[in-house]
């Protein structure tokens, strides 16, 4: 069953209906101003700056565009042009009349974009200010947690809240419970008292329990607001003449069982309840310097894939729910991955590559934390090296078809040196292609997919690093632990039909579940713990009669009826 409206993840700040973006020199200013009457579905009116999906597709998209179009922004700040309110977190009403997938996808791309800010941050210097100016709610305030820093308008009404465990009966879903925590260090007795009040916390109270940064009387909350953004910009090393890249609009057909880009198809076989992703490598010659990647610019190869592979993923997420089984082909040649992957190491630290690299990083980890079972088919003209590997190493399962008598059609996978992290070489010194500070592409656990795979043990990743740059047909692959299986060419399809129809056959909840505990089992972090806590808590509550039923807190906010609760502790 698709989704009763498909939702397009493309748009422009020409189309925006709820963001303003400004831009002065180093720092760039989102100001929130949501259309109440441009809801993305019918149904509630986005009163007082509270969001829905629309509104995080905007978001995601203008920081997008702060990335790769304006290299000059050093400091993003986001703030509200509503007379006092900075934004009153996720329309209730909006989540009132949502299933519970649309609710949990909801949930999960709010927490991506929020995620992004942080690996902005953290990776491409990036910062983020949020100037809250007016109450800060819910959602709102785990946006303005998102950021590096916080000020509170310090008027005797503006304050912070998390109001959802009283109000609502549901928990915060974007990170907002861990975050206090884990990144702001809350005391927890305090965030216990902050969790379970409506009204929120406002002024010094807020600065003196760590809610909030700093503080600001009225008349010199804007000038402050300023000084700090200067501030935190000296912190950036984004390139003030850097040439943006404008993000031209995809390409995309969308077809009745297809989505069909430049470099990636997704097919889908509704019978079977399986869509194909088809990623193509890169064709023809390829820009090696800086000056042929800028002027290839949003059609540099590593940028157009990364951002369609992004939109096909989110796409198929939200589009496509009865969809369980997503299985990653490749094709094209992998001499072609390695050197654009040569390329990207060549230039890891100019700010388009290091933008670039950043977006793949992301879109990767988007397929970690799909719900969705993924198995890599690695058969004739496929490319699975390098960075292409990564797409095999997210997967549940990877098949690697044997053809014993056929070496030259074999297909073969390569080991690239972007597929390691620094903790996985010892003794390899930081003049090493690898990029320093840790994995290309890590994991939300901050773990390489290779280092995830075989749990950082160094004798495993030492004998795949042995065999790094070379092809590996089936049985080297499967010899080295890379692939689930090598299947001959009598057995190819007899064993993926039934593995495949094996799988969509279980529950779709449990496997969920399974495939979420699996994918994550390294380190415990800030992150895992807020995706985790969505997948497990958020997702059990939102099917609660506390929470969803006709008496339920989420359901009869805002009708004048108090909420009739189950008291039975489960």
């Amino acid at each position: 069953m698709t989704s009763p409206l498909r939702v397009d993840y493309q748009t422009d700040p020409s189309k925006y209906r709820h963001w303003r973006l400004q831009f002065d020199g180093p720092v760039a200013t989102l100001v929130a101003d949501f259309d109440e009457d441009a809801g993305l579905r019918p149904g509630y009116k986005l009163k007082l700056n509270s969001y829905d999906l629309g509104v995080d597709i905007e978001l995601n998209d203008a920081i997008n565009r702060i990335r790769f179009e304006h290299p000059e922004v050093r400091t993003v700040v986001l703030t509200s042009a509503r007379e006092k309110v900075f934004c009153s977190g996720a329309n209730i009403f909006m989540l009132g009349v949502s299933s519970h997938a649309w609710k949990v996808n909801f949930c999960k791309f709010t927490n991506e974009t929020r995620n992004g800010l942080e690996d902005s941050s953290k990776h491409s210097g990036l910062k983020f200010l949020a100037a809250v100016n007016g109450a800060c709610a819910g959602g709102g305030y785990e946006l303005a947690l998102a950021c590096d820093e916080i000020i509170l308008v310090d008027d005797r009404s503006s304050a912070v809240s998390l109001p959802e465990v009283p109000l609502l009966g549901v928990l915060p879903g974007t990170g907002g419970l861990t975050r206090v925590t884990d990144k702001r260090h809350v005391r927890h007795d305090l965030a216990d008292i902050f969790c379970t009040t409506t009204e929120g916390v406002r002024g010094q109270k807020a600065k003196d329990w760590r809610l909030v940064d700093d503080i600001a009387k009225p008349a010199a909350f804007a000038q402050k607001v300023k000084e700090r953004a200067l501030e935190l910009a000296k912190q950036s090393d984004r390139p003030a003449q850097g040439k943006g890249v404008a993000l031209t609009p995809l390409q995309c057909t969308v077809d009745a069982d297809a989505l069909r880009y430049g470099h990636v198809t997704v097919e889908i076989d509704r019978a079977k309840r399986t869509a194909t992703f088809t990623v193509q490598g890169p064709d023809g010659a390829q820009p090696t310097d800086i000056a042929g990647i800028e002027a290839a610019g949003a059609a540099w190869y590593p940028l157009a894939l990364a951002r369609e592979l992004e939109d096909a993923i989110l796409s198929m997420r939200t589009n496509e729910l009865d969809i369980g089984m997503w299985l990653i082909k490749t094709q094209g040649d992998a001499a072609a991955v390695l050197a654009m992957d040569a390329t990207l190491l060549a230039h890891k630290d100019h700010w388009l590559v290091r933008e670039t690299v950043g977006l793949l990083r992301r879109t990767f980890s988007r397929f970690d934390v799909s719900s969705r079972s993924l198995f890599a088919l690695i058969e004739p003209g496929s490319c699975f090296a390098g960075t292409f590997l990564e797409l095999a190493l997210a997967c549940d399962r990877s098949y690697h078809l044997a053809l014993p008598d056929d070496a030259a059609r074999a297909p073969k996978i390569v080991v690239g040196e972007v597929n390691f992290g620094l903790d996985e070489a010892p003794g390899r010194s930081q003049a090493s292609s690898i990029p320093s500070g840790g994995p290309m592409y890590p994991m939300v656990t901050g773990q390489s997919r290779l280092g995830r795979r075989f749990y950082g043990e160094q004798p495993a990743l030492d004998a795949v690093r042995a065999l790094a740059g070379r092809p590996l047909d089936a049985d080297a692959a499967f010899a080295a632990g890379l692939v689930t299986a090598n299947p001959d060419d009598i057995d190819w399809a007899d064993e993926l039909r039934i593995a495949i129809e094996e799988r969509v056959a279980m529950s779709p909840d449990a496997l969920t579940g399974m495939e979420a505990n699996l994918r994550f089992n390294g380190p415990e972090n800030m992150f895992t713990r807020i995706f985790g806590r969505l997948t497990a808590w958020q997702n059990w509550i939102f099917q609660r009669p506390n929470a969803v039923g006709e008496t339920g807190a989420l359901k009869v906010y805002g009708k004048g009826s108090k909420a009739a609760f189950d008291w039975n502790r489960v």
